[in-house]
């Protein structure tokens, strides 16, 4: 192509009314929602529609956690009189399977684009000026632009760590080969989900977690029965370590000796990518997210940044949501932020931890006069029936009108039966409803209105 050609192709500028720099779960749902109030949209991704949720993150540790369920759930079987001989485990098998989940649920994204004309560009954005960004060498513009530009896995300074070809939680799931040992620095909840993922496959797990306790940010009673269900399975916890040094075949501890593996991940947690909106000129706040109103506007007119770029959960979850209501505030629709308080918090081991709300410390220290009461998983009908006993339901309550300040439940499809009272929330209902209303019998729902008649009686 001649150089005039070439440089008037590259002037020609593409200009929408909202764009969104961006695929995850906080881009493509914030263009959905433009699309459908009637805005004309364009999204630009870097790399694959649908995000590290998607690609890296939500969906295929959970198609991993799956195949580790259906392996438990064999030797579960077995106790009680069914007997089933494994033959084997088709790693490669079980990846295509993983990535046949996700290429659908690319190709349901890439549907919805179509059907609501949202143009898709694949490349890198690069900012020119204003609100003007080039992509493969095509300039393109929006009136209202949406940073949804996610987030990085963090590497902490340890000594070696150069020296080992280490997987990142974007990188663990190219793995072609199931490990002999896995060796994993970090005790957050990606790094324990992963640890259940893996161990039942066959793979020789250790954790490794520098801070005192994994799971940190968990329920205290809800982070020992994952830590005991761990060890049950066999994984090794080293928990308040000291990691002399990595070398290219083990992890070295002060006093826990060397921890050799063939495959090390670091799952330290992530940081955003705030590059772009640097260039940009957006500011960021001291610990280095970008600053947003309530709206999600950053210091920038007409320009938002949602997701895992601002000082709030990193979660898929939360990024779609307020990808919905930047994209209101952009149509003069403005609604209130994302209440964090609103917010589910789930960990998909087995069994699920699930928790939302204020802790019971937490309520306290906010004046309430709390209420707390729980009951176990055994003291259901249908949980013993179906050998899921293990686990509680733990609610929190203001005492004097029943008021829901927050909740912990640990045991199997735990987040399923939490929204009924994230919706209770929502609705501004009391546990008083909650008692009142009639649950189908057996169901493991059944021991969140024993819970709740416990606070009102």
């Amino acid at each position: 192509m001649p150089f005039s050609l070439m440089r008037k192709e590259r002037d020609i500028l593409a200009k929408y009314d909202v764009l969104i720099i961006g695929a995850g779960p906080g881009g493509y749902v914030a263009a959905e929602e433009a699309a459908r109030l009637g805005k004309k949209v364009a999204v630009i991704e870097k790399k694959s529609i649908g995000g590290t949720c998607l690609n890296v993150g939500c969906i295929p540790s959970k198609a991993y956690l799956q195949h580790s369920h259906w392996l438990l759930s064999m030797k579960e079987a077995a106790k009680h009189g069914i007997s089933a001989n494994l033959e084997g485990i088709d790693f490669e098998k079980l990846v295509r399977r993983k990535n046949q989940v996700v290429s659908a649920l690319q190709g349901g994204i890439h549907a919805t684009f179509k059907a609501l004309k949202i143009d898709y560009y694949e490349g890198e954005a690069i900012f020119d000026k204003d609100k003007t960004f080039i992509v493969n060498g095509e300039k393109i513009s929006g009136k209202d632009v949406i940073l949804a530009t996610g987030s990085y896995p963090f590497i902490p300074p340890i000594n070696g760590i150069d020296s080992a070809a280490y997987l990142t939680t974007d990188t663990f799931f190219d793995l072609k080969v199931l490990p002999e040992k896995l060796v994993i620095i970090g005790g957050g909840v990606i790094a324990i989900e992963l640890a259940f993922a893996m161990k039942p496959l066959g793979v020789d797990v250790t954790v490794i977690e520098v801070a005192p306790q994994i799971l940190l940010t968990e329920d205290e009673a809800a982070r020992s029965i994952i830590r005991n269900k761990l060890k049950a399975l066999g994984v090794r916890i080293f928990e308040g370590a000291l990691i002399k040094e990595v070398t290219s075949q083990a992890v070295v501890l002060e006093s826990a000796g060397t921890q050799e593996f063939d495959q090390l991940l670091v799952a330290t947690g992530r940081k955003p990518k705030t590059k772009l909106a640097e260039e940009m000129g957006a500011a960021l706040t001291e610990r280095g997210f970008i600053k947003v109103d309530d709206y999600y506007e950053t210091t920038l007119p007409h320009v938002y940044a949602i997701g895992d770029l601002t000082e709030s959960y990193m979660l898929a979850h939360v990024a779609s949501m307020e990808g919905i209501k930047a994209v209101k505030a952009i149509c003069r629709r403005a609604e209130e932020p994302v209440d964090a308080l609103g917010v589910p918090r789930s960990l998909y081991t087995s069994p699920e931890v699930v928790s939302f709300g204020l802790s019971e410390e937490e309520a306290k220290e906010q004046g309430y006069d709390v209420q707390v009461e729980q009951l176990p998983f055994s003291f259901n009908g249908r949980a013993l029936a179906a050998a899921e006993s293990e686990g509680f339901v733990k609610l929190i309550s203001e005492r004097r009108y029943h008021q829901l300040l927050g909740a912990v439940i640990v045991g199997e499809h735990a987040t399923d039966l939490l929204q009924q009272l994230i919706l209770l929330r929502q609705a501004e209902g009391t546990l008083d409803q909650v008692v009142d209303t009639v649950f189908a019998h057996p169901t493991i729902s059944e021991l969140i209105q024993e819970v709740a008649k416990r606070i009102v009686q």
